[in-house]
């Protein structure tokens, strides 16, 4: 993990993105106890509140569960639920964007595609 943060982002959510990140790469999977507030406020050196505030909105948003007395967990199904949020995000971000602009240039949806394949193809070498 690393311990630095954005200046132009509000800490708690990058906070929150965090433990997210760790989620969809496989870091934490189902059932996996995330560490505590305790751990991350001594990893991050910040204030107790803005941890449980990325926090909260975990748990709110059924990412992660509370046992009381025993920590926080991976909620069943957290992996696919954020992929499925930003697979939306990555749309609304970039793709449609790009179609917009596409549309502008006179570009056909064929060649939009072509030039996307050829830029995935340069991805790979």
């Amino acid at each position: 993990m690393n311990s630095s943060f954005d200046e132009n982002k509000p800490i708690f959510l990058q906070v929150k993105e965090r433990i997210e990140d760790q989620i969809v790469n496989d870091q934490l999977n189902e059932h996996d106890q995330i560490p505590s507030t305790t751990q991350l406020v001594n990893f991050y050196k910040i204030n107790h509140l803005t941890i449980a505030k990325g926090i909260n909105i975990l748990v709110d948003t059924g990412i992660i569960y509370k046992k009381r007395g025993v920590g926080m967990f991976v909620a069943e199904g957290a992996k696919d639920r954020l992929l499925e949020q930003r697979k939306e995000a990555f749309v609304d971000k970039f793709i449609w964007p790009m179609l917009q602009e596409a549309r502008k240039l006179g570009i056909s949806e064929d060649e939009t595609i072509k030039l996307v394949k050829q830029q995935k193809g340069r991805e790979k070498r």
